[in-house]
Formats: C-alpha cells, structure tokens, sequence
C-alpha cells in the first residue's frame, strides 16, 4: 500500500477544486444559453450539443463568441427576478403601505382635491 503524503493531499483538493470550477463553469455556459431571448431553439440545441460533446472547445468557443453579454443577461435575470420578488411582496402586503396612503392623502388635501373633512375619513379608513 502506497503511503499518501501531505503534499498528495494538496494535489488532491487543487484537483477537486478545478472539477468543481469546471462544473460550476458549464453550469453558468448553460445556464446562459437558455436564458438568452436572443437565440432561437435550434441554436440553442447546437451550444448545448457542442458544450456536452466537445466540453474544453465548446466552452472556450461559447466564452470568445458570447461570453461578453453573459454579464448583461445575468444582471437582466437578477434585475427581472428583483422586480418580480417587490411585486409579489407588494402584492402580498395589500397593495401600497400605510404612510404612502397617508401622504398621498395628505397632497390630496393641500391641493383642495379633497376637503379637510374627508381627509379626516379617509385618514380613519387607512389606520383601521
């Protein structure tokens, strides 16, 4: 049996951690190739095919030719899924909150919109 020295162990994580790299990388490459609009499906099919059949020159052919508007879609998706989540909690909260209300009330009634009265009531009507 083979002793497995300390620097053995070193090479061994360098190694995982390049494998690790390597997946997360693919991941991203094909992760890219369906989030872009841009693309249509046969195309799609033959990165994808290219990427998985030829993994070395696939993704150093994906990274040259598109790998500069990666940034972007990615930054679009986070931006889009951003949008989305304040939508879901503003929808979830019931609409605006209690103090935008109130101010917009509040304009209502400096410009004479609406009387001071019915500031009062509809003031009420938020707070309950």
């Amino acid at each position: 049996m083979e002793d497995f020295s300390f620097w053995d162990l070193f090479v061994s994580i360098f190694w995982f951690t390049m494998l690790l790299a390597w997946i997360s990388l693919l991941i991203h490459i094909l992760s890219d190739i369906f989030r872009d609009s841009s693309l249509s499906g046969g195309v799609k099919a033959l990165w994808v095919a290219f990427v998985v059949l030829l993994p070395w020159l696939g993704a150093l052919s994906y990274i040259i030719a598109r790998g500069s508007s990666m940034s972007e879609r990615s930054r679009q998706a986070m931006a889009d899924q951003d949008a989305q989540m304040r939508a879901y909690v503003q929808d979830a909260a019931g609409g605006s909150n209690v103090s935008s209300q109130l101010k917009e009330l509040a304009e209502l009634r400096d410009s004479g919109t609406i009387s001071t009265v019915e500031y009062e009531q509809a003031k009420t009507k938020v707070l309950t």
